[in-house]
């Protein structure tokens, strides 16, 4: 086993996990930065009709990789817990399946592009007027959708072997492709929002090379092995099995995406649409940092947990918990400071600043509460129980978030869509809490006795 998978037993806490979370969270950064000038370009370039398309069919994509998570989530829970037990050969056979599982996954995304990609808007909510941005945005995306998947679920593997910094590069590789990529084809070569999509597939096309190189140029403490490219259905079954919150939380946050457009387009109209497009990105490029923390300490809780470093646990669990509060404290103070210049970076149009600035406000109220909340459920997870993390993952969006977006507006109009995300915020948090606390010895100690649940098996 290499040292970058030995050093999560022995190496300090709080240096294992700046270690770990710092590349994690540079990585996320850049990703939301693509994202966010992403956005830009396209709403300086086309227009806020082109964001709209954009936002229409971003869910598509969010399944995508919803089904790329659940598989390199899943599969890095239990690669980490193989590794801390000192079982190579497992780990090997698990990331073996792992990679069938991506290519399977991934050709229906490309069958989809050319079968049943207009209905599928239709039924996100694309207008006549919004339907050819979201077709030429997502088009090239589910052609491409191999790429996205292996590269997303892969970063998930290197990341669990405590390969932090490859995992790092693996993100800002494709992120700094894009940026340099975006002007040329939306701007040189006037495609448009098709141009930011297929700037997006290269980017991923070229990190996917790069990681499969690491793989087998034997960089990496896990090996490619033939015997091991075979599914074996005991290991797809616990796969799935720990990364199916993963999966709810992203689908959770398609469906929540859809909800959103529908309700936006029932009591406003397509301008509102394009604001939350703006908007949502902006939120986007907010939680990353603390999901950058939470992948830190993943496979310290896995890798200690399978060699039964209980303390290390426990220290792990506290320093995280503290950091994302102050994360998610500096988030509520910029936002609510400064709404306005954060939409004038988009656009110059006054009526699209108020209307985002006045979203951004209500939205935000209560973002000291969401570290907490992104912890919680990925601890669970880290663990391989599977049961506590998929209720908190599908707590915010499809317990609280989604319903209240359907009712709210009826009494509110487009504010009780924004009323809805700090409603929902404050009630995952508290359900979060009851989950720690009833579970408070839970990561601490053997597992005999501490809780009601059932670890995955390992």
């Amino acid at each position: 086993m290499k040292e970058q998978s030995q050093r999560l037993g022995t190496q300090p806490i709080p240096k294992l996990l700046a270690n770990l979370s710092i590349p994690a969270m540079i990585g996320m950064f850049v990703m939301a930065l693509y994202n966010v000038i992403d956005t830009l370009f396209i709403a300086r370039g086309v227009g806020i009709l082109g964001v709209s398309g954009v936002s229409i069919g971003f869910p598509v994509m969010m399944v995508i990789m919803a089904i790329a998570a659940a598989v390199g989530i899943g599969g890095a829970s239990v690669i980490s817990r193989r590794l801390g037990a000192d079982k190579k050969d497992e780990a090997d056979l698990v990331f073996g399946n792992v990679l069938i599982m991506i290519i399977l996954i991934s050709s229906v995304g490309f069958i989809g592009a050319f079968t049943f990609l207009e209905p599928l808007l239709k039924i996100f909510g694309a207008t006549e007027n919004i339907m050819p941005y979201a077709k030429d945005y997502l088009f090239p995306i589910m052609v491409g959708s191999l790429f996205f998947s292996f590269a997303f679920a892969t970063n998930n593997i290197i990341r669990s072997e405590g390969n932090s910094r490859f995992a790092m590069i693996t993100m800002i590789i494709p992120a700094v492709l894009n940026i340099i990529l975006d002007p040329i084809f939306i701007f040189g070569l006037d495609m448009g929002v098709q141009g930011a999509s297929v700037a997006t597939v290269i980017s991923q096309a070229t990190v996917s090379i790069v990681v499969l190189n690491y793989f087998l140029k034997g960089k990496s403490s896990l090996t490619v092995r033939r015997a091991a490219l075979k599914l074996q259905t005991k290991i797809i079954r616990e796969i799935i099995t720990i990364g199916m919150p993963a999966f709810i939380r992203q689908v959770a946050g398609s469906a929540m995406m859809i909800a959103i457009n529908l309700m936006l387009i029932k009591f406003g109209g397509e301008f509102e649409v394009g604001v939350f497009g703006i908007v949502q990105k902006l939120a986007m490029f907010t939680i990353m940092p603390m999901i950058g923390v939470l992948q830190g300490m993943q496979p310290i809780i896995g890798y200690n947990y399978g060699a039964q470093n209980y303390e290390r646990l426990k220290e792990t669990v506290k320093l995280g918990m503290k950091v994302v509060t102050i994360i998610s404290a500096g988030i509520f103070v910029v936002m609510m400071a400064f709404p306005n210049v954060l939409m004038m970076i988009f656009t110059g149009d006054q009526a699209t600043i108020d209307t985002g600035a006045h979203a951004i406000r209500i939205m935000f109220a209560f973002a000291v509460l969401i570290g907490a909340q992104v912890v919680s459920g990925g601890l669970y997870q880290a663990l391989g129980m599977a049961k506590p993390a998929m209720i908190l993952s599908m707590a915010r969006q499809v317990l609280f978030l989604i319903p209240l977006v359907l009712i709210l507006p009826n009494f509110f109009g487009v504010t009780g869509v924004w009323l809805a995300f700090p409603a929902a915020d404050l009630l995952a948090f508290i359900l979060s809490m009851v989950f720690l606390y009833k579970d408070r010895t839970l990561f601490f100690k053997p597992k005999h006795g501490a809780s009601n649940y059932e670890t995955a098996p390992s």
